[in-house]
C-alpha cells in the first residue's frame, strides 16, 4: 500500500506554531511571577482572558505578515511551475507546492539550473556542457580570467583543454593582446628553443636572420603551452627562469629580453608521477599549478553526450540524427578518446546513414563490440567506484523514463524523494533525458 502524505498549509502552520510560542512563553512567564504581590495585582483573575487576547493578536499578526512576504513566493513558484521549461517531471498534473519545502527547493534548484545553462552558453557558446562538472569548471574559469595568475590545465586527451585555454584568455584583461599557442610535442627537441626563445643570425646552421621566438611575440598578452608534460627537461629549466624572471635571451644571444605575458599550460600526462620518476621539473610543476584546472573525461559526465552529440551533427555537410538504440550505445561507451573520439564516430555513422538517421549498425565494431559498464579505474578508491556505478544506474533509469523521476523512480525501486537527494547528490542533470523514449 503506498504512503499517503498528508500536508498542512503554511499559512496554517506558521501563525500556529508562532501563537503556540507566544501562549508558552505567557504561561511561563505567570508561573515565574503568579508568586510576587505586585505580579497578582496587575494580573488578578483574568489570566485566561489575556492568554485568549495575546493567541488571537499573535495569530492576526503573524498571518498577515506571513501573506504579506509569501505571497509573492506563492505566486513566483506558481508562474515558474507553469512554463514549459520548468514543467514538472515527477507529476503529470500541476498543483500548488507552497505546502512542500522539499518541493519548493527542487523547484529553486531547478531554476538555478537553468540559469546556470543559460549562463554557461551566453558566456562560453563554443563549449558544450549541460553537466554541473562541466558548469562548475566554467564558473572557476570566469573567476580565475581576469587574472594574470598562471593557470594548469589537466585531462585526458580529447576532452577540451585546448578550448578552456582559449575561453580563459577570451575572459581575461589581456584579450586584446596576442594570444600564442604552441604543442611542445608537436616541435621537434632541437628546434623548440628557438620556438619559444627565438634565435640570433649565425647561432646555429640555417640561422641566416634573426627571428623572435614565442615569448617575445606574445609580450603583454598570453602564451599557452599545451601537452608541457613532453618539454625536455634542459628547456624546462629555461621556462622556468621566464615564469620567475619575465626575462630570457634568444639562442645564441646575450641580450636580455624582458616580458610581460601570462602563462596557460596543459598536459595530459601525471606530471607528480613523471616528478617522481625525475621527468619533470618539480620547481616548474610548482610554478605551473599557481591555478588548476581538471577536466572530467566524457564518460565521467554522460548527461553532456547528448548535446554535443546534437551539436556535432548540426555541423556536419550530411545532417543526420540520432535513434534512440544508437544514443544508448553512445552513452553507455566508455569513450577513452572523449570528445574528439565522440566527433570522428558522429561523422563516420552520418556518412554511412540512411534517410538521416543513425541507427546502430552505423556505428563503429569498438562501439557495438564494448561492455556497456563504467570505467573504472584500478587507483579509484571503493567510494569513488560505487559512486560511479550509482550514478550509471540512476541515469540508465532516466534515460529509459524519458527524464521522468517519479517513473525513474519505480524503476529502481526507491521513493521519489529519495532519487531526488541522490540526483542533486550525484550532479545529474535530469533535462538532458527528456523527451528521449
Amino acid at each position: 500500500m503506498k504512503k499517503k502524505n498528508i500536508y498542512i498549509s503554511l499559512y496554517i502552520l506558521i501563525p500556529v506554531i508562532f501563537t503556540g510560542i507566544s501562549m508558552i512563553s505567557a504561561i511561563l512567564t505567570y508561573q515565574l511571577f503568579k508568586q510576587r504581590e505586585e505580579f497578582n495585582q496587575i494580573f488578578p483573575l483574568n489570566f485566561i482572558y489575556l492568554i485568549m487576547v495575546t493567541a488571537f493578536f499573535t495569530l492576526s499578526i503573524s498571518f498577515l505578515l506571513l501573506r504579506f512576504f509569501f505571497k509573492p513566493l506563492s505566486q513566483f513558484i506558481n508562474k515558474t511551475q507553469k512554463m514549459p521549461i520548468l514543467a514538472q517531471a515527477t507529476s503529470e498534473k500541476q498543483e500548488d507546492i507552497t505546502h512542500d519545502f522539499s518541493q519548493i527547493t527542487e523547484l529553486f534548484d531547478n531554476v538555478t539550473d537553468i540559469l546556470s545553462n543559460v549562463e554557461a552558453k551566453e558566456l562560453f557558446p563554443r563549449i558544450i556542457c549541460s553537466s554541473a562538472s562541466m558548469r562548475n569548471i566554467l564558473t572557476r574559469v570566469m573567476k580565475v580570467a581576469p587574472t594574470d595568475s598562471t593557470v594548469l590545465i589537466s585531462g585526458e586527451s580529447g576532452t577540451g583543454k585546448e578550448l578552456i585555454a582559449s575561453s580563459l584568455y577570451e575572459h581575461s584583461m589581456r584579450k586584446n593582446k596576442p594570444f600564442v599557442k604552441i604543442n611542445c610535442v608537436a616541435i621537434p627537441e632541437g628546434l623548440l628553443e628557438s620556438e619559444l626563445f627565438g634565435h640570433e643570425r649565425g647561432s646555429f646552421t640555417g640561422a641566416t636572420e634573426q627571428k623572435k621566438g614565442k615569448f617575445e611575440i606574445a609580450d603583454k598578452g598570453t602564451i599557452f603551452l599545451d601537452e608541457i608534460g613532453d618539454m625536455p627537461l634542459a628547456t624546462q629549466a629555461k621556462l622556468l627562469r621566464v615564469l620567475q624572471e619575465k626575462e630570457f635571451e634568444r639562442v645564441g644571444g646575450i641580450k636580455q629580453i624582458h616580458v610581460d605575458i601570462r602563462f596557460i599550460a596543459a598536459t595530459n600526462k601525471n606530471l607528480l608521477e613523471m616528478i617522481k620518476n625525475g621527468k619533470f621539473r618539480e620547481d616548474l610543476y610548482f610554478r605551473l599549478n599557481v591555478f588548476s584546472i581538471s577536466l572530467p573525461a566524457l564518460r565521467e559526465r554522460k548527461e553532456d553526450i547528448f548535446p554535443i552529440a546534437n551539436y556535432f551533427l548540426e555541423s556536419l555537410p550530411q545532417r543526420a540524427k540520432l535513434s534512440t538504440s544508437a544514443l544508448q550505445e553512445l552513452i553507455g561507451y566508455s569513450w577513452p578518446g572523449n570528445v574528439r573520439e565522440l566527433k570522428n564516430v558522429l561523422e563516420q555513422a552520418s556518412i554511412l546513414s540512411e534517410n538521416g538517421v543513425i541507427e546502430l549498425h552505423h556505428l563503429p565494431e569498438a562501439i557495438l563490440n564494448s561492455p556497456n559498464m563504467v570505467n573504472l579505474s584500478n587507483d579509484m578508491a571503493l567510494d569513488g567506484k560505487l559512486e560511479l556505478i550509482e550514478k550509471e544506474i540512476i541515469i540508465e533509469a532516466l534515460r529509459k523514463t524519458g527524464g521522468i523521476q517519479v517513473k525513474a523512480a519505480d524503476i529502481l525501486g526507491i521513493n521519489q524523494r529519495s532519487l531526488w537527494h541522490r540526483i542533486k547528490k550525484l550532479h545529474i542533470d535530469v533535462n538532458t533525458f527528456r523527451n528521449l523514449q
